[in-house]
């Protein structure tokens, strides 16, 4: 119960001491012009209200990161000088949150700079080979350091080793839930709100195996979401941006490989995985019916995608948009947790 207790405690501590610094942290961001483009193919009032977002400060996720970072390193920086196995461990998920927090950045940033005006960062597919390759590193030292390589399935008391296609299998599944967050991330609060309670989910997965550290890196995030989300609630002050949302999904997918209980992922991260879903069904629908039916008559699932802006021109206001999303994560992320206690 200490543990718990303390992990909670670090939490907080998190979210009063980044509130504090974010004032400062948005002002800075604004005065040196690093706003957002928006290329939302919303119509109507929806897209009028989007296109007013534009210019809001972006980078915002190292508002999230920077705390993370900082107290992590600190709470274990005996661990990390080699006292126990353990406490070395985190260095991973955190390396993962500073890699993919640098190439999220990388590519906020060439959007800003955009000479085109649209808005356009890192091409897909070399944004999509770094981060195979860092996913790819990540998993080999899972496997090979820590000796994790195995999966557990709800209902089946010993975890099944999985061998060398571990590699592939941890490899995608921080790279797909990396990108999913940052599909996620399309409306004020949704991705930050969405990302806190799978890691507030994994972090009680984490105390039921007695991963200490782990425990308290989840918390420690959550801690720091609830805080961006002081200035990124409706309306904005503060988008997360790639910055935060390819890091906290590549962070979320590396947590949920150290516990072994990956396969609760997808229940616990509901939104995040409907949202990729959303936009795979509608390219796969469109260039099917393209070929069926020829240029101009193709036919789409969804009003728009991600999966947000489909509820939005069905009539649902942004905020509602978010707060039912967000009940829909808390049901998923209680229920995940129950797949893991059985």
């Amino acid at each position: 119960m200490r543990e718990i207790a303390f992990a909670l405690s670090i939490g907080g501590f998190t979210f009063i001491m980044t509130v504090i610094w974010g004032d400062p942290f948005v002002e800075v961001l604004r005065r040196l012009g690093i706003g957002k483009r928006i290329r939302v193919e919303l119509t109507g009032a929806h897209g009028m209200r989007h296109q007013s977002k534009t210019g809001t400060p972006t980078m915002g996720g190292l508002l999230i990161l920077l705390p993370v970072i900082v107290i992590t390193a600190g709470l274990n920086l005996v661990n990390v000088l080699g006292r126990t196995v353990i406490g070395r461990s985190i260095l991973i998920p955190l390396s993962v949150l500073i890699l993919y927090g640098g190439l999220g950045m990388l590519d906020d940033w060439e959007g800003i700079r955009s000479s085109r005006g649209k808005g356009l960062g890192l091409s897909a597919t070399f944004k999509l080979i770094l981060q195979v390759v860092i996913a790819f590193g990540t998993a080999a030292v899972l496997m090979f350091a820590l000796d994790i390589h195995s999966v557990a399935i709800p209902g089946i008391p010993v975890k099944i080793d999985l061998g060398y296609p571990y590699l592939l299998i941890a490899t995608f599944i921080i790279v797909s839930t990396s990108n999913s967050i940052n599909l996620t991330d399309g409306l004020d609060g949704l991705a930050g709100i969405i990302t806190a309670s799978a890691f507030a989910a994994y972090g009680v997965v984490a105390l039921l195996q007695g991963q200490v550290f782990l425990v308290r890196f989840c918390f420690t995030v959550v801690g720091a979401c609830f805080a961006f989300l002081w200035f990124n609630a409706h309306p904005a002050q503060l988008f997360m941006g790639d910055t935060g949302s390819l890091a906290l999904g590549a962070a979320l997918g590396t947590v949920a490989l150290m516990t072994g209980q990956w396969l609760i992922l997808p229940v616990i991260a509901f939104i995040p995985v409907a949202e990729s879903l959303s936009v795979l069904l509608q390219v796969a629908s469109v260039q099917i019916t393209k070929r069926m039916y020829g240029e101009g008559n193709e036919r789409r699932i969804f009003r728009l995608t991600p999966l947000h802006h489909h509820f939005e021109l069905g009539g649902w206001s942004e905020t509602q948009v978010v707060q039912r999303f967000w009940l829909v994560g808390i049901l998923s992320a209680m229920v995940g947790i129950a797949l893991a206690l059985i």
